[in-house]
């Protein structure tokens, strides 16, 4: 009999398995990643719609302009650093990424902080089209958008945040 040598794990398939998973959870957080901007979207639209400068002196929106506009603008390009990771593989593209994210996180949590007053002060004024009471623009904000909003964003983070670290098993 002759005696084997002891299968080493590059051999075995494990760091294949590794990277395999690393790639799918790349992957699954660009898929979280840009329905996450859908539901942000959607939220951003009725915002507009609802948003009337002309009567903010009695309704004024709670989330200034800018903050959005930069919420926004950060998670668009995040994603751009993204893709850009996973079509290059460099670890400064994920990094910048998880920096990106980071800002937007702050941002949404600062927005949703301000939402939550307006959402629990201000009784559901109904339709825009019949109603006669003036609420600010993110009154009309649907709950369960915002809230799935908010769980794709974090699912997104920690997608993120595992493939970059390594945390893959």
């Amino acid at each position: 009999m002759q005696a084997q040598a002891p299968i080493r794990a590059e051999e075995s398939g494990d760091e294949f398995q590794s990277a395999g998973d690393e790639i799918q959870m790349s992957v699954i957080a660009l898929f979280t990643w840009i329905v996450t901007i859908l539901a942000g979207l959607v939220l951003l639209i009725i915002w507009i719609i609802e948003y009337d400068a002309e009567f903010q002196t009695a309704a004024a929106t709670r989330l200034p302009v800018p903050v959005i506009s930069l919420h926004a603008l950060l998670g668009l390009g995040g994603l751009m650093l993204w893709i850009g990771y996973l079509l290059l593989d460099q670890k400064r593209l994920a990094w910048a990424t998880v920096a990106a994210l980071g800002a937007v996180a702050v941002l949404g949590l600062i927005m949703a902080a301000r939402w939550i007053r307006v959402y629990r002060a201000v009784s559901n004024p109904g339709p825009s089209l019949t109603r006669s009471a003036i609420v600010p623009p993110e009154r009309n904000f649907p709950l369960p958008v915002v809230i799935l909003h908010g769980l794709l964003a974090v699912t997104t983070l920690v997608l993120v945040l595992f493939t970059v670290l390594g945390v893959v098993h």
